[in-house]
């Protein structure tokens, strides 16, 4: 007989009973509707214990990764913690600054030291607070595989409450507060190893996929994987040596720096990122594709890329939005 905790209370579910069964005998008002796993109205995410692959059909594989399932038709083998799909954690932990480096005239890289190991995939996203409270979400563009000290890469606006002070007052060894991870927008193996994969990011948009790249090569994926990499003017891009390098290295990585403006001698493509990337690739077709950046051209260029030939289900996006309380 399996245990559910649910919002501090536990209940044991009986032989062949589903957790939503159990949850509603209970008299716990939990959502539902066709009760056969087709709408996942019931979607619920388990924060200790391990859902059966059963329940998890259908399920986006960033989501089913994060432990999310579908209470109508689970029957849980192991006891499990569970929480509805939309509730947050809102729990900050205290991290240390530890570098403070500049990437590029207006992108500040920031590394910190959590005071506990964070579980996150490279390409999601965490909420960063300040001591008076306020709070702005970066992508983390480190990996949790390798030990690797937490990084954000902070795009400096000239209003931004939280990046000005960052660059203007944040100093190393000074301590905020983090809470996360969220977001689907991240690499995962699975039997797709030889899947082509492309990533199209603008300004600090590189940095969740500066972590989905090297997540991607370090599970071995061999699929030919394409990023471009786009900003107004060719100041605005970074990481380009690393980029080449980690290209130069592997040979199924190609890097494609694009700039809106730029010269000939520049080195770079000329254009909009998702609109190169498209003449490069007209035939998206069984790619996995990552949108980062500006919404725009995020929300556009699923469109284009559905229109293009690629499921929904393998299109991954994160769109930045630079308003209160939102990546800044």
């Amino acid at each position: 007989m399996s245990t559910i905790k649910f919002r501090e209370k536990k209940y044991h579910c009986q032989p062949q009973e589903t957790v939503l069964e159990c949850l509603l005998r209970e008299g716990v008002e939990a959502p539902s509707s066709c009760r056969s796993g087709v709408c996942q109205t019931c979607m619920m995410r388990a924060v200790e214990g391990l859902p059966p692959t059963e329940a998890q059909q259908g399920i986006k594989d960033t989501l089913q990764a994060q432990g999310y399932f579908l209470a109508c038709i689970c029957k849980a083998t192991d006891d499990m913690t569970v929480v509805l799909a939309d509730e947050e954690s809102q729990s900050f932990i205290p991290v240390e600054v530890v570098e403070k480096t500049r990437l590029a005239d207006e992108i500040i890289r920031l590394r910190l030291r959590p005071e506990k190991a964070l579980a996150y995939h490279a390409g999601q996203f965490v909420n960063l607070r300040r001591q008076d409270g306020l709070v702005r979400s970066y992508s983390l563009a480190s990996l949790p595989q390798s030990g690797e000290l937490l990084e954000l890469h902070v795009r400096v606006l000239p209003e931004g409450k939280m990046s000005q002070w960052i660059e203007d007052n944040l100093v190393v060894g000074q301590q905020l507060e983090l809470e996360g991870a969220h977001g689907n927008c991240f690499y995962t193996a699975g039997e797709k190893l030889n899947q082509p994969l492309l990533l199209i990011g603008t300004g600090t948009g590189l940095a969740p996929l500066w972590g989905i790249l090297r997540d991607a090569l370090a599970e071995g994926h061999s699929g030919p994987i394409h990023l471009f990499h786009g900003s107004y003017t060719v100041q605005g891009l970074y990481l380009v040596n690393d980029l080449k390098a980690i290209a130069a290295e592997h040979d199924n990585v190609t890097y494609y720096p694009c700039a809106d403006v730029a010269d000939e001698g520049d080195g770079v493509m000329v254009g909009r990122v998702h609109e190169l990337a498209l003449q490069a690739i007209p035939d998206l077709q069984g790619w996995r594709i990552f949108l980062c950046g500006h919404p725009a051209m995020v929300e556009g260029m699923k469109r284009s890329a559905f229109l293009a030939g690629a499921s929904l289900s393998d299109i991954y996006a994160d769109p930045f939005v630079y308003s209160s309380g939102d990546k800044n």
